[in-house]
């Protein structure tokens, strides 16, 4: 076998040079970045591939195309990824003939060794499609502080495109190269599941428990104006009132009276589940409002909807908790929406941080594709997640958080319905 290399402003243009130079046959053997690109001069990458030496091509005299006819290189790596395209449909087309082979009335018998050949085949040759694939995504992706091995190339797409802090995936990448076993280097799908195994064990969780040896758990909703809080407010009561194993007695507290919208709305949901409910004005009324509701197992409050920025409105709140004289130790949640980006949802945190933060809650996850930014703020601030809220409907679009929830929105999209 003869041992060739090419070199290339990106692994895409070097992988052209040697299809052009040794044809279809050649056999990738190693990408590497040679030179960083940096003030003045543009990356440097080789690619070393192996070919069989009677399956070189005989030289042939160079045609220049007409200059009205030639197209810059993007456009041309273009057009190779169509025809990369059409042999994944093809090898699918393959796929599905040695399947129907096998015909329903036909008693299920081993396969023969042929056909296993055959279907390891296929399934090698679509697998090189898809690294070719990402390799010319690469092309036109923003370069990454390392080099990426092609067949990582699919997840660090994936994981970059859902809003993911660069800083983090880099950070994660790093971990996965260093710490992952080589034999499951050899297929995307193996470091597909390899990531997202790594990702679930970096999210942490607040698991749900019930109120133990009759005392109270009093939660409360935090966050910015419009997230949801009310609506989740509902959904949590509707919960522990009549969706769990055992149904809960549930005391409301209001402290958004600023908004008569959000305490009506609040109000009628009470009288429809036919709770009790209390509303605060001042901060030293806070203590009183969890009093009157001690027969309660669970006590939730709904605070008033403020600007990250608002110092004055959070203040308030402050004072309320550092006001509780009871007994009952208050769980703080922040809730945010999932369709912000990572840089806003940080801000967020920072701001509403100085009321203890205990867990967080995420809404609106109907509303949004990318779901990176979650992860890198619960990989930035170690703050568990409690409860995802995916949609409007009560008490239905209410999930408890798990990791492998988040990471398979992350990694494959949410569709509502499916994973909750």
């Amino acid at each position: 076998m003869k041992i060739l290399t090419f070199s290339g402003a990106t692994p895409a243009e070097a992988l052209k040079k040697a299809q052009l130079e040794v044809g279809e046959e050649a056999m990738l053997i190693e990408t590497r970045e040679v030179q960083k690109k940096s003030l003045g001069k543009s990356a440097l990458y080789e690619i070393v591939v192996g070919v069989e030496e009677h399956t070189l091509p005989k030289p042939r005299a160079k045609v220049e195309e007409p200059l009205m006819k030639q197209r810059p290189l993007a456009q041309k790596s273009s057009d190779v990824l169509y025809n990369i395209s059409e042999a994944a449909k093809q090898i699918s087309k393959i796929a599905e003939v040695t399947e129907e082979e096998r015909t329903p009335t036909q008693a299920p018998v081993r396969e023969s060794e042929d056909l296993k050949r055959i279907k390891e085949e296929i399934e090698k040759l679509g697998d090189k499609v898809k690294l070719i694939q990402n390799m010319f995504w690469s092309e036109k992706s923003p370069k990454t502080t390392a080099a990426i091995p092609p067949e990582f190339a699919e997840i660090y797409r994936l994981a970059q495109q859902s809003g993911m802090d660069q800083a983090h995936l880099d950070e994660i990448m790093h971990l996965t190269l260093e710490h992952m076993p080589s034999k499951m280097r050899e297929s995307s799908e193996t470091v597909k599941r390899y990531f997202q195994v790594l990702m679930r064990k970096m999210i942490p969780v607040r698991m749900e428990t019930p109120p133990k040896n009759g005392g109270k758990k009093v939660i409360m909703l935090v966050g910015p104006t419009g997230v949801g809080k009310t609506t989740s407010i509902a959904k949590l009561a509707a919960r522990f009132s009549y969706l769990l194993d055992k149904k809960y007695k549930v005391g409301l507290v209001v402290l958004d009276t600023y908004r008569i919208g959000a305490v009506e709305q609040l109000m009628q949901y009470a009288r429809m589940m036919k709770l009790g409910i209390e509303t605060v004005v001042d901060p030293p009324e806070f203590s009183s409002a969890l009093n009157a509701l001690r027969y309660s197992d669970y006590i939730l409050i709904d605070t008033m909807g403020s600007s990250p920025y608002d110092k004055g409105k959070i203040e308030k709140i402050y004072e309320c908790l550092r006001g509780n004289d009871t007994d009952y130790s208050v769980d703080v949640v922040l809730v945010m929406p999932s369709s912000i980006k990572y840089e806003d949802l940080k801000a967020t945190y920072e701001n509403f941080a100085p009321l203890g933060i205990d867990t967080m809650m995420f809404t609106k996850l109907d509303e949004t594709r990318g779901f990176g930014n979650i992860f890198s703020l619960v990989y930035e601030t170690k703050v568990p997640i409690s409860y995802f809220s995916v949609g409007q409907e009560v008490p239905e679009d209410l999930a408890v958080a798990t990791s492998d929830f988040l990471v398979d929105c992350l990694m494959n999209g949410f569709i509502k319905g499916e994973s909750v």
